[in-house]
């Protein structure tokens, strides 16, 4: 069997009305390229596992879940499955057009970017609960993570297999994928796509991802800066609460020697909790960068991605040379 060129990863939740057009779009657009589709579903209550076995064809492999783990768990799922040299990553709804991947497609061969990311130009949700939290949330990541994107929600992207097999994903970390891709080197690019409005079912987006968001930001900020050396975190912050704290001690202490009473002075509750709070905060970036060791150590796993490795051929007079003499010591033994 022939190498697989292309894998679409899919996830669903009760899409039972959506798998019949989704998979005819497909089929219809993905014409001739060898291509697989990994439907994953995400713990449906309705129909949609019915409605992919009857719709599906041989190229169509499932997977359904024990239960509801949330998008970025059966995106992850689908991605370890996936068998092909890219793989292509879409909404289940139809507001990803699936006659985009040709192109995505071709510009990633042509031009080799390891990922090339979809936005919206002309973005068919409602602009109070969709398009506006979309926008800030989109300039609230540029500005805090350094990777400029449009549109960070736009779920039809394209990658080269090795960087999608190790992005990471965990908890709601889907809508951070750019970022978690520029952490590997990712040469990446953004290209406008089509978005449908949603026909049938219902969203599964609304106002009450925005904390939800936050606090992922916070953590792939951690994962961007510090993953490899949280003491760089928490040793500054330590370091300036502990020598505030004796600094604040020692001038106490020279209060208490001129004859003064410190016990009743708000200064002194604030040097203990200087003192305790930077001996945490150490402590923490000890503990942090011993559990990093023990990640990094005991999986063997490297802090570093090779890219690619060329081997240089000598084509030198004196390497000429060398190879000259030791075919003609071969002559000789033989």
């Amino acid at each position: 069997m022939s190498q697989i060129k292309l894998s679409l990863v899919i996830t669903l939740l009760n899409e039972e009305d959506n798998i019949e057009p989704l998979l005819k779009s497909i089929y219809q657009n993905l014409e001739g390229i060898n291509y697989e589709v990994i439907l994953v579903d995400d713990g449906s209550t309705d129909a949609t596992v019915r409605r992919i076995q009857q719709f599906a064809s041989e190229r169509v492999q499932a997977l359904v879940l024990q239960r509801n783990y949330g998008q970025s768990t059966a995106m992850a799922a689908g991605i370890h499955q996936a068998q092909g040299e890219y793989i292509v990553t879409l909404d289940g709804d139809l507001q990803n057009d699936p006659s985009d991947i040709p192109m995505l497609l071709q510009m990633a061969e042509d031009e080799g970017w390891e990922l090339i990311a979809g936005y919206r130009k002309n973005r068919q949700d409602g602009a109070l609960l969709r398009k506006i939290p979309s926008k800030i949330a989109n300039a609230l990541i540029r500005k805090l993570t350094g990777v400029y994107l449009q549109d960070y929600g736009c779920t039809l992207k394209l990658f080269r297999k090795e960087i999608a097999k190790n992005l990471g994903l965990y908890g709601e970390l889907h809508r951070f994928i750019p970022v978690l891709a520029k952490m590997q080197g990712a040469y990446m690019r953004e290209v406008a796509v089509k978005h449908h409005p949603r026909i049938h079912g219902k969203s599964k987006y609304g106002l009450g991802r925005t904390f939800k968001v936050m606090s992922d930001l916070l953590l792939i900020l951690f994962f961007q800066k510090y993953f490899s050396r949280p003491m760089h975190l928490f040793g500054p912050p330590g370091i300036l609460s502990f020598f505030s704290g004796i600094g604040l001690g020692l001038y106490l202490l020279f209060v208490k020697l001129m004859g003064n009473d410190i016990g009743g002075r708000p200064l002194l509750t604030l040097t203990v909790v200087l003192l305790l709070g930077g001996l945490q905060l150490i402590t923490f970036g000890f503990m942090a960068e011993i559990q990093m060791r023990t990640y990094y150590e005991s999986q063997h796993k490297p802090n570093y991605t090779i890219k690619r490795i060329y081997n240089i051929q000598q084509t030198d007079g004196a390497s000429k040379e060398r190879r000259n003499a030791s075919e003609s010591m071969a002559q000789v033994t033989a």
